[in-house]
């Protein structure tokens, strides 16, 4: 399983993360809470994200991993 793409689905308490391998097939759903987010990205691989534009996406690509690129 390595993830290449992650997509996550911000909101105020529960986020949505989808991720994807090379090929495109999922390899990852989950549902976390805003305490969880960090504790994932510290676990994957580097890998690229994308995640909609908005005030709280600015905060978690400046506290994300040096090892994820971000986009916003």
């Amino acid at each position: 399983m390595q993830i290449s793409t992650i997509g996550i689905d911000l909101a105020k308490s529960v986020f949505q993360v989808h991720g994807v391998d090379t090929a495109g097939k999922v390899v990852l759903t989950k549902k976390l809470r805003r305490s969880q987010v960090r504790a994932l990205f510290e676990k994957l691989p580097p890998c690229l994200v994308g995640m909609e534009a908005c005030a709280t996406a600015h905060h978690w690509r400046a506290s994300s991993s040096r090892s994820v690129m971000m986009c916003v």
